[in-house]
């Protein structure tokens, strides 16, 4: 089983920075895609920005640029996935979730091929 914990979020003003971490640990296979992915009410959860273990990233057009993903590969039974938001605009608010699933590549990121979630932390950006 592989659970996945986020932390930071929080309120900033735009053109404002902020980091969100997310602690996976349990059984993680050698290869494998985990990345981060927002929802705002009403709306359909969307990809963020993913990164494969071969440290290939895919991120969505709206980031390109702003956002960073990096992971911290301690050990195969524990990764620290960090995602620096930077440049934020309103539009950027949403619940953030990080997901992991296994497998060589991050082709074909769309969140329902994701077994693994977090529970999701809050980013509202004010303008």
């Amino acid at each position: 089983q592989v659970q996945l914990v986020e932390s930071g979020g929080g309120s900033v003003q735009a053109g404002g920075s902020l980091r969100l971490q997310c602690t996976v640990s349990g059984v993680i296979y050698a290869t494998y895609c985990v990345g981060w992915f927002r929802q705002t009410l009403g709306k359909v959860r969307e990809k963020v920005i993913v990164i494969d273990s071969n440290g290939s990233t895919s991120s969505a057009d709206s980031v390109t640029g702003r956002f960073d993903i990096a992971i911290d590969n301690a050990n195969n039974a524990q990764k620290t996935l960090s995602l620096h938001l930077n440049d934020l605009k309103p539009e950027d608010t949403a619940m953030y979730y990080c997901a992991a699933r296994t497998g060589i590549t991050c082709f074909r990121a769309d969140p329902v091929s994701f077994p693994y979630w977090g529970q999701g932390t809050q980013v509202t950006v004010v303008s």
